[in-house]
């Protein structure tokens, strides 16, 4: 066996070293095509690298024609690009030739750019025709889905066409007995095309079992999944962390409140789940995400646009990782414009000024109360105050608590002229 392995081996590498001037020469032609065509030079490489045995054996001149069958198509040139990158099996030209006539032959409705790519890419992937993808479709009308739920399908959700219709159904029958309507069920689908691979038996029903037993109505959750299907998304256990998270939290009434808000407790396990998966996104452990949660509730109401600015601010500019959120999950509550900019716009000026010769950590740039901040960094070094602004001598502070009932109700003044005098006194030697 290892015989034949290292005869394979030396035949593949005899192959490709024959003759490495054609090679390269091949090799520059292919360059100079992809690049006519709008593909990157900077993807170039790593994308022969990849793909160099199916390109060396390409006919240039058939590459050339299936280019030009995908430009037809009418695709935006990144969206080829990705394509190409992603699944270069769709350069054969025959390949390209029948799916050239069967977008020609759809029935149904005009596919969208993405659409197209995603459906060449499904059927490389799973050996489907055009007219098998166009039956594929025809089902997906059939039971009752809208042009516009279709669409957000086989754009979000492509590896839909391979699957057969019985698993679709189960998914519709399912939502149908828990009491969501059937036009509700296009909603739900067109917002969350993604519900369509879940197993009924492994996935939706342990999921509304879970939400039954931890206390919320079934109408509750029905409500909650026509408003956001993405619940359907949350993992078996996720609800339970995030609710238990949620009773263990140690802040304000007024925080909680907000957090709970109209929406309810089912509501408010979705936001703690969406934000956590934020954290993550960036870099953390789930457990580190939940913990600054725990210790900075707060984040539980902000967008999620806010906290991805702060990360984005924190990564990029004042080159933090991440990883030292948990340490000081206050850095996500305070506000990024007023708060943080400012402070670190101070630090950062004077520390290229060479006025500070310690480190200054998140922890003393977040920590620190406004006016503390102040007199320890921007007081001493008058140049800081417009870079911190807050308790400057040009910028008005004003107070947030009203004004006094006396000033209220004092009398408003009037400029007296001389007819307002000589009316006075006649008005006085009448009196007399």
């Amino acid at each position: 066996m290892r015989i034949l392995r290292n005869y394979y081996s030396f035949q593949c590498f005899s192959t490709f070293t024959n003759n490495p001037s054609s090679h390269y020469r091949k090799q520059i032609s292919l360059a100079n095509l992809f690049q006519r065509f709008g593909f990157p030079t900077s993807h170039f490489h790593q994308f022969f690298s990849l793909n160099h045995r199916f390109l060396l054996n390409s006919n240039l001149l058939d590459l050339e024609k299936s280019l030009s069958t995908l430009l037809s198509f009418k695709i935006p040139q990144n969206f080829i690009v990705s394509l190409i990158r992603d699944c270069p099996g769709v350069l054969e030209h025959q390949f390209l030739k029948n799916w050239e006539l069967g977008f020609q032959k759809f029935r149904v409705f005009n596919p969208s750019p993405l659409m197209m790519v995603n459906f060449m890419q499904c059927s490389k992937r799973f050996q489907l025709d055009p007219v098998e993808i166009s039956k594929k479709v025809e089902i997906f009308k059939g039971l009752g889905f809208s042009d516009s739920a279709m669409a957000m399908v086989f754009e979000g959700f492509p590896t839909a066409i391979a699957m057969s219709e019985r698993e679709v159904v189960s998914v519709i029958e399912f939502l149908v007995e828990f009491g969501i309507p059937r036009d509700e069920i296009d909603r739900v689908v067109r917002y969350y095309p993604r519900v369509l691979g879940f197993g009924v038996e492994d996935r939706l029903k342990p999921l509304i079992h879970e939400l039954r037993g931890l206390g919320f109505s079934g109408r509750e959750v029905r409500k909650e999944i026509v408003r956001d299907p993405r619940i359907l998304g949350m993992e078996v256990g996720e609800f339970s962390r995030c609710l238990q998270l949620l009773k263990s939290l140690k802040c304000r009434e007024a925080i909680k409140e907000r957090i709970i808000g109209e929406c309810g407790m089912l509501r408010a396990c979705f936001e703690v789940k969406l934000r956590v998966d934020c954290l993550c996104g960036h870099g953390l452990i789930r457990r580190d995400a939940l913990k600054v949660l725990w210790k900075e509730p707060r984040l539980i109401t902000y967008d999620l646009e806010n906290i991805e600015k702060k990360i984005e601010f924190l990564v990029q500019r004042m080159k933090y990782s991440v990883d030292c959120l948990p340490h000081v999950p206050e850095y996500l509550g305070v506000n990024l414009e007023k708060q943080i900019v400012p402070r670190y716009t101070v630090i950062e000026y004077l520390i290229a000024k060479g006025a500070i010769g310690h480190e200054v950590g998140l922890k003393d740039l977040i920590k620190p109360s406004r006016l503390r901040f102040y007199n320890f960094y921007v007081k001493p070094y008058p140049e800081c105050e417009k870079m911190y602004g807050r308790f400057s001598g040009a910028l008005e502070v004003k107070s947030k608590h009203p004004a006094g009932l006396w000033k209220l109700f004092k009398p408003q003044k009037f400029t007296e002229t001389d007819e307002d005098v000589k009316n006075m006194k006649s008005f006085m030697e009448l009196l007399v």
